[in-house]
């Protein structure tokens, strides 16, 4: 098992800015019960993580793009490679004080993720990818669940909608699902996508989902041995936001479960 120097790097990116988050995130319980709550607080410590990873990224590789949440796109001088980062994939979590949430760092080549890494501060697990390498938690290689009956798998998702999506399209989708399997609702793409990557979970679905949030976890699944589509059952989930996340095995069930 051997990373890269970039790997290195944006390892390196992810933790500082975990470190920064997690301090933040033991103030949250405090601030439930008061008048103001916390999402003012929640805010600035987004603020501060995405400031870290942007310097930390752009120290590191300064000809590089990068696209991240709440913020414009960066267009580096080096087109054909782009960071796609998240500093807090599960904001609302972490708003409420689960300790279910992740900073995501991808790394785009010629429109083609080749690396991604998912930390979770709290847990203090990292889970990291390159391109035919495999998929890692810590340094112990990571694979997707050996389940082959869709009867038996717990899957994640969320019954969040986007203005895009149409709600009855959506409960219809759940509900097919419902039949078909366990769902588990982690609340966190990136969280969701690399339980599935370390077979915790069998399967993802989920719509409306950005780039920032599951660029490094697709990358995670797909180098533990499993398959990613839209729910066409093509490679555009970065553009749809639509993804169908499972082993070989479960993929073609899940598909045809939940969007026929």
């Amino acid at each position: 098992m051997r990373r890269t120097p970039v790997m290195t790097m944006m390892i390196r990116a992810a933790e500082k800015a975990g470190r920064a988050i997690v301090r933040d995130f033991g103030e949250v319980e405090h601030l439930q019960a008061s008048n103001k709550g916390p999402r003012d607080f929640v805010l600035k410590a987004d603020e501060k993580a995405s400031r870290i990873l942007r310097e930390e990224l752009e120290k590191a590789r300064p000809r590089f793009g990068l696209l991240m949440d709440s913020e414009e796109e960066a267009i580096g001088s080096d087109t054909s490679h782009r960071f796609i980062a998240d500093p807090i994939d599960g904001t609302t979590n972490f708003m409420h004080g689960l300790p279910q949430f992740a900073v995501s760092v991808a790394l785009e080549e010629s429109r083609e993720v080749i690396a991604g890494v998912v930390y979770n501060p709290v847990t203090d697990e990292l889970f990291w990818a390159e391109r035919n390498e495999g998929a890692y938690l810590h340094d112990r290689r990571i694979r997707v669940s050996r389940r082959t009956h869709l009867s038996e798998a717990v899957v994640g998702g969320s019954p969040l909608l986007s203005d895009s999506q149409d709600p009855e399209e959506w409960s219809v989708i759940f509900s097919r699902l419902a039949k078909s399997c366990t769902i588990r609702i982690v609340g966190a793409a990136s969280i969701s996508l690399v339980h599935v990557a370390a077979g915790r979970l069998d399967g993802y679905v989920e719509a409306g989902v950005r780039p920032w949030e599951v660029a490094a976890g697709v990358i995670i699944v797909q180098e533990a041995g499993g398959i990613v589509t839209d729910f066409k059952g093509g490679a555009g989930w970065l553009k749809s936001g639509q993804i169908v996340a499972a082993s070989g095995e479960l993929h073609g069930q899940l598909l045809s479960a939940s969007v026929g």
